[in-house]
């Protein structure tokens, strides 16, 4: 429960860090932190951890991540974590097929046949795109594609063709109004990512923890408590303070909560807004709130679908149709068992966008009902009645926007006001958001402070004052 100022203005007891955010940035963090002795709290203002893998009921018990999430072979940060947790034998491989929808028809590619059979484009386009691929997993660093955009990089390795068919409809799907903008570095991630999680053969292998995440972020809180980490959930975090010689901690559900190192794990332009407007005096706060207020940011509408059958055997469907209001349909189930969801095949229609989006103010009835006939063009034999339960989603800040020379643009650890440290996706990079990234980068920003804090020949000293 979340304590207001008129309950209880006494200062919360002092820490050596306070984390705001409990997703797997913050909690991997505070692990970090936690497992070296360090006073740790973790406030988040949820009721439930996890951040854009937090999940929800479907049922018996049985529990959903609100967005959907798998990992790759390259995932190792996810793949050490569990097993640090004692979970590695929960991690189950699946062999996956996807797809593009097109001109009103699906196409498979999940095999390098596949490509050879896809229609759309003329066989020597065809060959080029495959070859595109190929040339793409040369590159050795998103250095050498910092300065360009994804359009130009891809036009050059495929053919104006190749790309106004395939990557021009699926980076409007996914940027809208920002695609000509998105830097090549974001694409040759993807390309080169999708690529290491494919055999030999061409087919992809993907994982999924059997449980889901949740049981992934249970085990971490558990250990994290075992620790002596603390956690206030359901509480919102009101003001980062600080004062002459830094940070000196953070107000939350109206108490001040004093620390010598804040650590925010939430969106830069959330993270701006919680420095508190009367420090503004102090020569750093207007800097970083104006580096932290510069990353552009879309959300996310997520329809989630329990179904009593499933749509079709691909588990990752790509939507190459302007006209669709969904960049993916991920039938979840095609990738772990409806078994685990009570018979239900679940599926994931998925759309970044601007907040102020028709799409992302519609209330959860109107965006169902505004789906069900896009669903039926692509999936002729769907009906309403296959749909036993929806649920949607919303994430105001889903995807940062990668340009070219990001590097510039993008926020640093450490804010340059003592004690302050930002961590998060939009510091992925050159990869681009994901679990997996979000636990290294968490990690990482865990050692940080442990480094800053093993520097201070004095342990650090925090008053309750602050200003109001």
């Amino acid at each position: 429960m979340s304590t207001t100022a008129e309950q209880n203005t006494a200062p919360a007891t002092p820490v050596d860090v306070v984390i705001v955010g409990a997703g797997f940035t913050g909690l991997s963090a505070a692990l970090e932190l936690a497992s070296q002795g360090r006073s740790v709290r973790v406030i988040e203002r949820e009721e439930v951890v996890g951040g854009l893998a937090a999940s929800f009921d479907v049922g018996e018990g049985r529990r959903l991540e609100r967005f959907y999430h798998h990992w790759f072979d390259s995932d190792q940060e996810m793949v050490r974590l569990c097993a640090g947790l004692g979970l590695s034998h929960l991690l189950e491989a699946h062999e996956t097929r996807t797809g593009v929808y097109y001109a009103n028809s699906v196409y498979r590619l999940s095999a390098p046949l596949d490509l050879l059979r896809f229609s759309p484009l003329p066989l020597v386009d065809r060959l080029r795109l495959g070859v595109l691929a190929l040339k793409a997993r040369r590159v050795k660093h998103w250095r050498d594609l910092e300065s360009r955009t994804a359009e130009e990089w891809l036009v050059s390795l495929g053919g104006r063709r190749v790309y106004e068919t395939v990557w021009r409809p699926l980076l409007e799907g996914k940027f809208g109004d920002y695609a000509s903008q998105v830097g090549a570095t974001w694409m040759w991630t993807k390309l080169h990512l999708r690529g290491g999680s494919r055999s030999r053969s061409g087919k992809e292998t993907l994982y999924y923890l059997k449980g889901g995440c949740e049981v992934l972020l249970d085990a971490l809180r558990r250990r994290l408590e075992s620790l002596g980490a603390e956690f206030l959930t359901g509480t919102e975090v009101e003001a980062v303070h600080v004062g002459a010689s830094g940070v000196s901690g953070v107000t939350a559900g109206g108490v001040f909560h004093p620390a010598g190192q804040v650590l925010v794990t939430v969106a830069p332009p959330l993270a701006a807004g919680l420095l508190d407007h009367a420090d503004d005096d102090h020569p750093g706060v207007a800097q970083v709130r104006r580096r932290w207020s510069a990353v552009d940011y879309l959300g996310n509408v997520c329809l989630v679908l329990e179904n009593n059958r499933r749509l079709s055997d691909t588990y990752w469907l790509n939507v190459n149709d302007p006209g669709f209001p969904y960049v993916g349909v991920i039938e979840h189930t095609n990738l772990d068992s409806p078994d685990r969801y009570d018979g239900r095949h679940v599926v994931y229609l998925s759309k970044y966008l601007p907040t102020d989006a028709e799409l992302y103010r519609m209330s959860d009835e109107e965006v169902f009902r505004y789906s069900l006939p896009y669903i039926q063009r692509m999936f002729p034999d769907f009906r309403e009645s296959w749909v036993e339960r929806f649920h949607v989603w919303r994430a105001a800040y889903a995807q940062p926007v990668i340009t070219p020379g990001y590097t510039r643009t993008m926020p640093p650890v450490e804010s340059g006001i003592r004690g302050l440290y930002l961590a998060g996706m939009a510091q992925v990079f050159p990869e681009d958001r994901g679990t997996n990234y979000a636990v290294r980068d968490g990690r990482r920003a865990g050692l940080l402070v442990l480094d800053r804090l093993a520097a201070e020949r004095t342990p650090e000293t925090v008053s309750g004052s602050h200003r109001a």
